[in-house]
């Protein structure tokens, strides 16, 4: 007879690593003995400290939040969802379970017997890589292949392309609270509770030579079996494991996989015979997790009101700061950023959707502009969006775009809340300026390129930087199509537009003093937008129109671009990039440490090397604001 059951939960776990590895044989083995499991939402599955099950589990369908309890705080590690597998490492290691799984929606469950798994692991290569994998990342699914909420590697490349959040320098306390082994318990234990830590280092001669936890003085004091009076070298933990102030996040947890530890010393050199600098400890992991950028988005595609985007935002802030203080390159934290800001974007959409009454009468399409058109939005500024929808009839136009203003208004209050604060130009999809029919969008670009006054000039600069982010794609193709014939109509169009990305000369004056503003608010202070990051910016978006190059917004993308089409022009196309990304750097570091846009420095707050570095990006400027002088022959023609 048939085991009907048994051959579903086969049909599901063959999807998903590593169950996509098995044999068959072995794969039905595991079928026939899963245990289904339905959990309501907020029930446990687990909690923290508790002896692991004989099962581990992997979701068939909901939603499990893995939860680390610190300090009485619930911290949100990450969320399992279809496919992903948990609390499998505690079954493995024969330890407590490190975090708690709690079901953010009803959920059903597959329970797995950790036992039949054993047997596999040591028939299957495959597996066990799998395992080992899983468990130095302290990831559910490094192998995923197609699922976008993990950002992870293909099995084949395990080796050669982890994902950043893993080999990114850890961040570790560099104040760590110490004690000498003279120390009583009694001393060491009350200053943790005054220090508020959960360990203590034991130090001789500024080297580290043991640390005291709270588990110590749980089962070693608490339990009577050593008295409180002693001294910490009778019950410290000895020798200490270390690690050099450069440890990667999977090196630090395959080392306290290893060896069951909760803490790392940091060291000048990472042996124990160095000065000892810092501690990394298992909840410093933790938070990083938090932070990862797919649990963020996990989180935003399970949002059900605005209030969890803006809390996932303000994450995003704290990732951000993490990764500029690593000096991580500013490429892939654009990307990551971007990411999540267009998820954020998409989810006060969906949200928006939910409050009408009605659903959208026709297809449309919603455009990001400007900097988050570019993907290089990082720090939180104002908002800059518009709609497309699809043409309609005379008779509808009207209602049609009165459903469409209200929905924008929604999306757009709905993103102030999160932070992105109202555009003070009005350049908002709720503005019925910028809320227009495909043939009203393609009318406007006509007019603009045409018709280019100092105004529309304006505008394009803004406009032509759009970024599709939710709708209907096909509207947005065509609109670009119609836009790209425009600018071939028009030839002299780029010319004006060359002009344009020459209005901002060298940020240096004569005696290679940095040009500051005369007056107002930021007198003498370096505009950093206008003066270098802007025309590296119009240089990019004019040299790839003039090239006929579509879907290249980002600045970085189109001058990588502009290499592979003009190899004559390659140094100084890369030169420009290089430049770009240590100004948009830059920028970022000033705003995250001033709490602002970013935009204005005070040059007094600038190191030598800091001046140095800034003159050394605008050379580009300079060269490319000459390549673009002689392309367009800007001076021939008095423009």
């Amino acid at each position: 007879m048939k085991n009907t059951i048994a051959e579903r939960i086969f049909d599901f776990l063959k999807n998903f690593p590593p169950f996509d590895l098995l044999e068959k044989e072995q794969l039905f083995k595991i079928a026939s003995h899963v245990k289904v499991i339905y959990i309501e939402k907020n029930d446990f599955v687990f909690k923290q400290a508790e002896y692991p099950h004989e099962n581990f589990y992997i979701v068939k369908d909901g939603a499990i939040g893995l939860y680390r309890t610190m300090d009485s705080d619930q911290i949100l590690v990450d969320i399992c969802d279809e496919g992903d597998i948990f609390g499998l490492r505690p079954l493995v290691q024969n330890d407590q379970y490190l975090m708690s799984a709690k079901a953010n929606e009803e959920s059903i469950l597959y329970a797995i017997s950790v036992e039949i798994l054993k047997e596999i692991i040591n028939s299957n290569e495959k597996v066990k890589k799998y395992i080992i994998a899983s468990f130095s990342s302290n990831i559910k699914t490094p192998y995923a292949r197609t699922n976008p909420g993990n950002l992870f590697a293909n099995i084949d490349n395990l080796e050669n392309d982890n994902t950043f959040s893993e080999v990114q320098t850890a961040q570790y306390s560099k104040n760590p609270i110490f004690c000498s082994k003279e120390t009583t318990i009694k001393e060491a234990a009350l200053i943790m509770s005054e220090k508020k830590v959960g360990s203590i280092l034991i130090v001789e001669d500024q080297k580290p030579i043991g640390i005291i936890t709270d588990k110590d003085l749980r089962t070693k004091i608490a339990t009577g079996l050593i008295s409180i009076e002693k001294k910490v070298s009778e019950i410290m933990s000895s020798p200490v494991i270390t690690f050099s102030e450069k440890i990667t996040i999977a090196e630090a947890q395959i080392a306290m996989i290893k060896h069951k530890i909760t803490h790392l010393c940091i060291t000048k050199n990472g042996t124990p015979n160095a000065e000892l600098t810092g501690i990394l400890s298992e909840h410093d992991i933790v938070v990083l997790h938090g932070n990862n950028p797919s649990v963020l988005i996990k989180e935003l595609t399970r949002a059900k009101e605005v209030a969890t985007l803006k809390y996932v935002r303000e994450k995003t802030s704290n990732l951000l700061k993490g990764y500029i203080e690593q000096n991580i390159p500013i490429a892939f934290i654009s990307k990551i950023i971007a990411e999540i800001n267009d998820a954020i974007t998409i989810k006060a959409i969906e949200l928006s959707l939910a409050e009408m009454e009605t659903a959208p009468p026709v297809k449309f399409g919603w455009l990001a502009l400007g900097s988050q058109g570019r993907k290089e939005q990082l720090l939180i500024t104002d908002q800059d969006n518009a709609l497309i929808f699809e043409d309609v009839s005379k008779e509808d136009y009207k209602k049609t775009k009165a459903y469409f203003l209200q929905l924008s208004e929604k999306i757009t209050i709905k993103l102030n809340t999160v932070g992105y604060e109202f555009c003070p130009a009005d350049m908002m999809a709720s503005n019925p300026k910028w809320c227009l029919s495909l043939s009203e969008w393609k009318q406007q670009f006509n007019t603009w390129i045409t018709k280019p006054t100092e105004e529309a000039i304006m505008m394009c600069t803004i406009f032509f930087d759009y970024n599709f982010v939710y709708g209907d794609k096909e509207l947005v193709h065509k609109l670009t199509k119609s836009i790209f014939k425009s600018v071939q109509s028009f030839e002299i169009f780029l010319n004006l537009l060359g002009k344009n990305a020459l209005k901002n000369p060298s940020p240096l004056g004569f005696f290679r003093q940095f040009l500051v503003e005369h007056d107002g608010e930021h007198k003498d202070q370096f505009d950093l937008k206008s003066r270098a990051l802007m025309p590296l910016i119009d240089a990019a978006r004019l040299l790839t129109l003039s090239h006929n190059i579509k879907d290249k917004n980002n600045t970085i993308a189109r001058f990588n671009k502009l290499v592979k089409i003009e190899p004559q022009n390659k140094d100084l196309y890369l030169s420009c990039a290089d430049s770009f990304k240590i100004l948009l750097h830059y920028r970022t570091e000033q705003g995250l440490k001033y709490n602002n846009s970013g935009r204005y420095i005070a040059l007094n707050t600038l190191s030598k090397s800091d001046k140095l570095k800034l003159k050394g990006c605008f050379k580009s400027i300079n060269d490319i604001q000459d390549l673009i002088k002689i392309r367009f022959s800007l001076s021939l023609i008095g423009l």
